[in-house]
C-alpha cells in the first residue's frame, strides 16, 4: 500500500525518510543538555543552600565560574533540540552562576586616619620546591611581612641563611614536606597560638609602628574526597580564631588588626571559606579589583590563559584598606604568589 496520500485532501502525508533520524538527534540533544543541567544544579543547589555538600561538590565549587560552560554547552543543545522546559532551566542556571560569580562581603573604607602601610607577601612554595624563586620575589618585591607554606626544612634554612638580615623576626612550624610554615617580618613580633592542623598554621603579632597586629598564617587540608570533613574542620579551626582576633576575648576592648594570609585550599564560592569573611574580615585581592583572579594551578596558566581558582588569600579586618594586589608566577611551584599593598588605619573616633 502506497504510504502517502494526497494532501489535498486533508490527509497524513509521510514526511520522508529524515523524519526519524532528527527525531533521534533531539532526543539525545535533550537528554545530554538535561544531564548537564542536573550536574550543574547538583552544585548551584548546595551553593544556594550555602553548604559545601560531599565529594565532588566541594572540589567542583571552587571552579564554579567554569560551570558556564557546561551550561552554555546544555542551552544550544536544547535550541537544536526544540526542548523549549530545557532552556528555561538552562536560562535559570546561567542566572544563578552570574549572580553567585559576584564578589562576597563587605568593602566599605576604613573610618580613621592612615598610620602604617604595610606590604604582604603569601607563596605556597610546593614542597620547598619553589624556595629560590620566593628568595628572588622577596627580594625584589620588598614585603614587610612574609607567609611561607609548604616550606620543608631546606627551604626553612635557605630563608634562615638568605633573608635573616633583613627579616630578623619570624614564627615557624616545622615540619617535612608540607608540614612546615614560617611568617618573616621587618617588625618586631610576639608569640601567638598557633591554629592546630594537619599542616603548620603559626600566629604571631607585629609590632606595626607602634600597632598590635594579629597575624595568622592559612594552610588547611585540601578538599581531597576522602577528607572533606578534615578540611573543613580546619577552615572552621581559622574562622573560630578569626573571630577571637576581629572580637578580642570578650574583654571589651575589642580585637587588634587582623591579618590572616596563605593557601586556604578554598575560594569564595565554599560555604566554610565564606564563613571566615563573615567574622568581619574582608578578602584584600577583592578590595584592589583582583577578586577572581586565578592563583592555582599556576602550570596551567599558560595553556589556558585565566584557567584555575583563587584559593590563595589575604584576608584582613576592616582597619586595612588595599591599594594593590598582584599574583606573581615563582618558578617550581603550583602556586601563583599573592602580594598586597596595605593600608592600616587607626581606629575611628
Amino acid at each position: 500500500m502506497d504510504t502517502e496520500t494526497d494532501t489535498a485532501n486533508g490527509a497524513w502525508t509521510d514526511p520522508g525518510d529524515g523524519w526519524a533520524p532528527r527525531r533521534t538527534g533531539r532526543r539525545l540533544g535533550a537528554w545530554g543538555a538535561g544531564l548537564l543541567f542536573a550536574g550543574v544544579s547538583a552544585v548551584v543547589g548546595c551553593r544556594v543552600a550555602d553548604t559545601d555538600g560531599v565529594t565532588p561538590v566541594p572540589q567542583l565549587l571552587a571552579f564554579l565560574p567554569w560551570l558556564l560552560v557546561p551550561t552554555g554547552a546544555g542551552l544550544l543543545l536544547t535550541l537544536l533540540a526544540r526542548w523549549w522546559t530545557g532552556a528555561v532551566w538552562g536560562v535559570a542556571l546561567l542566572g544563578l552562576l552570574a549572580w553567585f560569580i559576584e564578589p562576597y562581603g563587605k568593602s566599605v573604607e576604613p573610618a580613621g586616619p592612615p598610620v602604617a602601610e604595610v606590604r604582604v607577601l603569601t607563596s605556597n612554595v610546593e614542597f620547598g620546591q619553589g624556595t629560590d624563586a620566593l628568595i628572588a620575589t622577596v627580594r625584589r618585591e620588598k614585603p614587610d611581612l612574609v607567609f611561607v607554606q609548604e616550606c620543608a626544612p631546606t627551604c626553612d634554612a635557605a630563608l634562615r641563611r638568605d633573608l635573616a638580615a633583613d627579616y630578623p623576626h619570624r614564627r615557624a612550624v616545622e615540619g617535612d614536606g608540607s608540614k612546615g610554615s614560617v611568617i618573616l617580618s621587618t617588625f618586631p613580633l610576639k608569640a601567638a597560638p598557633a591554629v592546630p592542623g594537619t599542616m603548620g598554621m603559626p600566629g604571631a603579632v607585629a609590632d606595626v609602628r607602634g600597632h598590635p597586629v594579629r597575624l595568622q598564617l592559612a594552610h588547611p587540608m585540601p578538599p581531597l574526597a576522602d577528607r572533606v570533613g578534615l578540611w573543613r574542620e580546619e577552615l572552621d579551626a581559622l574562622r573560630d580564631a578569626a573571630a577571637t582576633a576581629v572580637t578580642g576575648d570578650g574583654d571589651g576592648d575589642g580585637g587588634a588588626p587582623v591579618v590572616l594570609a596563605g593557601d586556604f585550599n578554598a575560594s569564595q564560592d565554599h560555604a566554610a571559606f565564606r564563613r571566615i569573611l563573615d567574622t568581619g574580615l574582608r578578602d584584600a585581592a577583592r578590595l584592589a579589583g583582583e577578586d577572581r583572579t586565578p592563583s592555582w594551578p599556576a602550570r596551567t596558566l599558560p595553556v589556558f590563559g585565566v584557567f584555575g581558582v583563587q584559593i590563595d588569600h589575604v584576608l584582613v579586618s576592616e582597619d586595612f584598606a588595599a591599594r594593590d594586589a598582584r599574583f606573581l608566577d615563582l618558578a617550581d611551584t603550583d602556586h601563583r604568589a599573592l602580594v598586597v599593598d596595605l593600608t592600616l588605619h587607626a581606629a575611628a573616633g
